[in-house]
């Protein structure tokens, strides 16, 4: 293997630290080109689709590129903002956020935005850290329950980066996130902000991204954190036992997926005589397709047409301020004995 050739290096060169917030990506145009630029690369993640690479790749090539790229780029436009994907806006806006709460505390860290899969590459934020100086480096990744589909994967972007450097920075992971006591107070303070102005509904539905249902059975923890979580949620609001549900979304293909699913159990609700649902998304902490498009219009429309009157999407956690300083406690937990002083060696691109 060789290494990218770096600058010699300089004695007594500065110790700085950096923060990169990893989120799972965004196409950069909401037009099947760039759909099946950005499916391409998500759906060939093996952390992602655990089949084997051949097979996979056939139908991966042969079939859904073909088919899927359009459809996702109708449901992305229904969502697009002029600023672009509201995934990238809200996470680049948390970014310069995060760095703003440490400059409060008297602290100097530089935070940066990636994405896994398209722009900016993890990659492409790591060299331009270490360019400017960045000796030390915490990952945070934007999902609060560890999954190998996701917080994995970006463990490999930052491992395959590291392949190719000679000059390692020191590195540090958040793997995890998903019963601390701010992330948790920050999501029940937006559900109480949210019946302050709109009264509250008999049922609270929590909604997670979903995983196969054989990643439980091979070991990943992700199905048990977000029970955990709800768990945690229901606590801080009051709620018994019968006033919530925990649902998974976003199934994807034939394979049993964890349940129960959150559509389905919508549409039960609505049936059984249920008027007014409200419903949240604690595993994303940034709005995106599967909450603004999936949840907020395409599982609303499954409740009202089965019966049910109201219902209400809580936003995710996107530039709260208290979602900002619970990031801000959770990643000084894991700076700790870090200096957090930066005098930069070289220019950072803004």
């Amino acid at each position: 293997m060789r290494f990218r050739p770096e600058p010699p290096h300089q004695h007594g060169s500065t110790q700085s630290t950096a923060i990169l917030l990893c989120n799972l990506g965004t196409p950069e145009a909401a037009t099947p080109a760039a759909l099946r630029r950005y499916l391409g690369e998500f759906l060939s993640d093996q952390r992602v689709v655990e089949i084997p690479k051949l097979l996979w790749w056939l139908i991966l090539h042969g079939i859904i590129l073909r088919i899927r790229p359009a459809k996702s780029a109708a449901k992305y436009a229904s969502i697009w903002t002029p600023e672009g994907s509201p995934l990238k806006v809200w996470t680049e806006k948390q970014a310069e956020l995060l760095q703003q709460w440490f400059e409060q505390q008297g602290q100097s860290v530089w935070v940066r935005p990636a994405m896994r899969y398209g722009q900016p590459a993890i990659a492409r934020q790591l060299d331009e850290l270490k360019a400017a100086g960045a000796t030390r480096i915490l990952i945070l990744p934007a999902y609060p329950q560890y999954s190998a589909t996701t917080t994995a994967s970006v463990c490999d972007a930052v491992y395959g980066w590291g392949q190719k450097v000679r000059t390692l920075p020191e590195l540090r992971f958040i793997n995890r996130y998903h019963d601390h006591p701010a992330y948790i107070e920050a999501l029940a303070s937006s559900v109480r902000q949210h019946w302050q102005q709109h009264g509250q509904a008999e049922q609270l539905v929590m909604s997670f991204h979903g995983v196969p249902q054989r990643t439980l059975q091979l070991g990943d923890p992700y199905y048990c954190e977000c029970h955990k979580t709800a768990r945690l949620l229901a606590e801080h609001l009051g709620l018994t036992a019968q006033q919530y549900r925990l649902t998974f979304q976003s199934r994807f293909g034939k394979a049993k997926w964890l349940q129960p699913y959150t559509e389905p159990t919508l549409v039960e609700l609505a049936k059984t005589g249920l008027k007014r649902v409200d419903v949240i998304c604690p595993g994303f902490v940034s709005d995106c397709l599967e909450t603004l498009e999936e949840i907020s219009q395409e599982a609303r429309q499954a409740f009202l047409d089965a019966g049910g009157q109201e219902f209400h999407y809580i936003a995710c956690l996107n530039d709260r301020s208290d979602w900002i300083d619970a990031m801000g406690q959770i990643c000084r937990q894991h700076l700790g004995g870090w200096p957090a002083q930066n005098t930069p060696q070289g220019p950072f691109p803004d």
